[in-house]
């Protein structure tokens, strides 16, 4: 009986990694069609619309790779795991430091 649900859940945790990583790069390939054309078009809010699409899509990717942890059985999955989560992490707060300094540079435009 744990065999079985065991295995269950396994298959809920991996269907549940290949939506969440599905997810993210479909909102990060359609951030990027949409700021190809703000470029195109000489829109202004090119730079922030893509960072939070990218940040946005990031985010769903480290849910998946959240979920992977509970799915590693030895050490050195656990350290790739670890290491990809630290790696999407730190690109998640660099896009967001961004964000937040071009709001500025906007706000500091305006007045």
């Amino acid at each position: 009986m744990i065999i079985i649900l065991e295995s269950i859940l396994n298959t809920i945790i991996e269907f549940g990694i290949l939506l969440l990583e599905f997810i993210g790069v479909c909102i990060i390939i359609y951030t990027s069609l949409v700021s190809l054309y703000k470029y195109i078009t000489h829109r202004s809010d090119l730079k922030i619309y893509l960072a939070n699409g990218l940040a946005i899509g990031l985010e769903f990717k480290l849910g998946s790779e959240i979920l992977r942890t509970v799915l590693v059985q030895q050490w050195e999955e656990i350290a790739i795991v670890a290491g990809i989560i630290l790696l999407r992490a730190a690109l998640t707060f660099l896009i967001h430091w961004e964000i937040k300094e071009e709001e500025k540079e906007k706000k500091a435009e305006e007045h």
